[in-house]
């Protein structure tokens, strides 16, 4: 508890502080703690979940330009659905962190912002001192349970866009697959992190700009179809359609992809990236690609646009697109 103590104190980096087992308190702030989470939204944000554990049932949540609670419900609904970590991910891992030398790490506080259920941090966590993830759903929850015999770690359910924490409370923060699903726009997101850490590791969609101009016809396409689909909110029934929507638009894809591997033409076909992953994979890939609303993307152009606030953006050659390194 005393160590979680003053880790806090320098995170928020005030002097002030109390923690108990279901509050935290930073200076006139009180922060309400559910399962060893700390919850650090606005109440009209809390998801129902978290409402209904504080018996706050008089606040009702608001939509605003720079929230979007359809977003959270959708992640919260997602990771709870996928909650597992698995053998894929260790792979999935090294190739998001090709730029990172993971050895430098061992006395370096982490942050993963947007920590889902925290598949990532499960790899980086023997590799760092102190490691803080955040997120602003019930996915939370679901990280803090698949890390529970990590004692370094702290765990917030907080917006990415209203932290309350120091500036450089972290010495790296990572940031994979998140910023382009929020309001506002990523790129912006990414200049405003630059107060939290020095390092920032970030994965954005990418805008096919190194792929052959079908692609984009075939994106066009299916980003009509997730308009639609990311109105409906049934979750036994995105379960079931995430079935149909992996069997009848991934796999034809992924099995054509496996067919010219060998002639080495598997880049000129969409989803090739999926050819070895497990239908499971895939499916929670469909699932986060066609349950969402707000989806941005960048060319490798724009993102290198972030040298007007950072003195180095370094992007990886490699799958995923694009993941880049920002460094003040």
């Amino acid at each position: 508890m005393q160590q979680k103590l003053e880790t806090l104190r320098d995170i928020f980096g005030v002097d002030t502080i109390k923690l108990t087992k279901d509050e935290l308190t930073v200076g006139d702030q009180h922060y309400p703690i559910i399962d060893d989470v700390i919850i650090l939204l606005n109440p009209a944000e809390y998801p129902a979940s978290v409402r209904n554990r504080l018996k706050k049932t008089t606040v009702l949540a608001r939509e605003s330009s720079d929230f979007a609670l359809d977003i959270q419900f959708t992640f919260g609904q997602e990771w709870q659905a996928f909650d597992q970590i698995i053998p894929e991910h260790e792979q999935e891992f090294k190739e998001y962190f090709d730029l990172i030398n993971l050895k430098l790490m061992h006395n370096q506080r982490v942050c993963d912002l947007g920590c889902g259920s925290g598949r990532w941090s499960h790899f980086i966590a023997p590799h760092c001192r102190e490691l803080i993830l955040v997120d602003f759903s019930d996915a939370i929850f679901v990280a803090r349970r698949n890390l529970a015999d990590n004692p370094n770690t702290l765990f917030f359910m907080a917006d990415i866009a209203q932290l309350p924490f120091r500036a450089d409370f972290a010495d790296f923060i990572f940031c994979l697959g998140v910023l382009h699903h929020m309001p506002d726009n990523a790129l912006m997101l990414v200049r405003k992190l630059s107060y939290f850490a020095p390092k920032l590791l970030v994965y954005l969609y990418y805008a096919l700009d190194n792929r052959p101009w079908y692609f984009r016809r075939i994106l066009w396409l299916t980003t009509v179809l997730r308009h639609q689909l990311a109105r409906y909110q049934n979750p036994k029934g995105r379960q079931c359609l995430t079935t149909i929507l992996t069997l009848c638009l991934y796999m034809p894809w992924v099995l054509l992809a496996r067919l010219v591997a060998p002639l080495k033409l598997d880049h000129y076909v969409p989803l090739s990236y999926y050819q070895h992953k497990t239908f499971a994979r895939i499916r929670q890939d469909c699932y986060d690609r066609f349950f969402t609303r707000i989806e941005q993307r960048f060319s490798q152009k724009q993102i290198l646009e972030l040298q007007d606030t950072y003195s180095r953006i370094q992007i990886s050659p490699h799958v995923p697109y694009w993941h880049f390194m920002c460094e003040r």
